[in-house]
Parts: C-alpha cells; structure tokens; sequence
C-alpha cells in the first residue's frame, strides 16, 4: 500500500476547478433539457421537444456524477502519486451535445 501524501495545493485546486466547469456544464444540459421541453416549436407534435428534453436532463445527471467520481478518483490519484485516470466524460458529453444540437436543428429546418 502506498502512502498517502499531500498533493500540491495548486493541484488541488485545479482538480476542483475542473470538477465545477463540469458542474457548470451539468447545469447547461439541464436548462436547455427543460427549455426545449418548454420552449422548443416543432409542430403539434411534442414528442420530440420532450425527447431532446430527456436526453439532455440525462446528461446533465450523468455528468453531475461523473463529475463527482472523477474528482474523487483524481484526488486519490494525487495522494498516492498515481497516474491520473482516464475518463468518457468529456467525449460522452461532446458526442450528446452534438447530436443534439444536430438532431434540434435538422428538426426546425424539416418543420
């Protein structure tokens, strides 16, 4: 087992700065997840307003926790002078948003 020591504090507040950009980010996907609910025109159809809506609510939770494992996880790392673990988050997050945003648009432009 290897012992634990204090990381450098800059290190730690990094790793904290990048755990509430992430927390920013969930904050987005779930406004823009209710304001499409709310506010997205695709017809009388509302169907798919309430599916970006979900998808994007989704990821705003599974960011929230993600965020929240890969501070924990990068914390530990530090301590025990590992290597950093590597992450999906932010492909998952990219890849979702794009979609989305894809997906919103081809369906105002076929309207």
């Amino acid at each position: 087992m290897t012992d634990e020591q204090e990381p450098d504090y800059r290190f730690t507040l990094a790793n904290e700065r990048t755990y509430l950009a992430y927390l920013r980010t969930s904050l987005a996907c779930y406004a823009g997840g209710l304001s499409a609910v709310q506010f997205l025109d695709l017809g009388p159809a509302r169907w798919p307003a309430r599916i970006i809506g979900v998808v994007l609510v989704t990821a705003g939770i599974v960011t929230t926790a993600g965020a929240f494992r890969r501070w924990q996880l990068n914390l530990a790392a530090m301590r025990t002078g590992a290597s950093l673990p590597v992450t999906r988050l932010p492909l998952m997050l990219g890849a979702t948003i794009a979609t989305v945003g894809l997906i919103a648009l081809l369906l105002s432009l076929w309207r």
